[in-house]
């Protein structure tokens, strides 16, 4: 990821923030064709001792199990919130248009999850992360129903070799900060999330009023 000075989050805990926020990610492997192949999944992130871990799984058909057995490391990329920022939050005419966004992009080793406690430990996660009501419902699933569902994906846990946090929000263009935070807090959900990492950030020193 193209990453200048300017737009690299310092703060481990902003990339770990995007993660968990924005979990939906891109799971990217050379295939054998040497192209990328790219498999969107759910991932949940692990903090332990030892060092990070995102833990997810793939369909059992997809050809991405077999490709991150024979070559372990991989790209993850996350992407939050990200919205298109016009000129005219600038001073003077001479600008162009730009996109303000955070991405993260992790590089890992997958780690294939065989066994059933493991992989059940892994569903559960998730459960808890996106829909913790089901919880009671999974556990009480027959055990013979649970294996056969098991059987149909390949488990993995990724652990973290590097991380890259993106936070492009004109951090350079002070003059532009408080009409940008005010154009963001009027808009959508991602624009108004932008105005939120904008006031945490220190960019503007208040909540900005439409």
């Amino acid at each position: 990821m193209y990453l200048p000075p300017q737009f690299a989050a310092k703060d481990p805990a902003i990339a770990l923030e995007v993660m968990r926020q924005h979990p939906f990610a891109q799971l990217i492997s050379v295939g054998p064709d040497g192209l990328p192949f790219v498999t969107p999944l759910p991932l949940h992130v692990d903090e332990r001792a030892d060092g990070l871990y995102l833990l997810g799984h793939v369909a059992r058909p997809n050809p991405h199990g077999k490709y991150l057995r024979d070559q372990p490391k991989a790209l993850i990329t996350f992407l939050g919130p990200h919205a298109y920022m016009t000129p005219r939050v600038y001073p003077d005419l001479a600008r162009v248009p730009t996109w303000s966004y955070l991405a993260v992009h992790a590089t890992v080793e997958a780690r294939p999850i065989e066994e059933f406690e493991n992989k059940d430990q892994l569903l559960k996660h998730l459960i808890h992360d996106h829909d913790p009501a089901y919880a009671d419902q999974w556990r009480a699933l027959d055990t013979e129903y649970q294996t056969r569902m098991m059987q149909g994906i390949h488990a993995f846990e990724f652990q973290v070799l590097g991380l890259a946090c993106k936070v492009k929000l004109n951090q350079h263009r002070p003059e532009s900060h408080a009409a940008m935070a005010k154009a963001y807090t009027a808009g959508n959900q991602d624009e108004r999330a932008l105005a939120q990492w904008m006031q945490r950030l220190g960019m503007v020193q208040q909540p900005p009023t439409a």
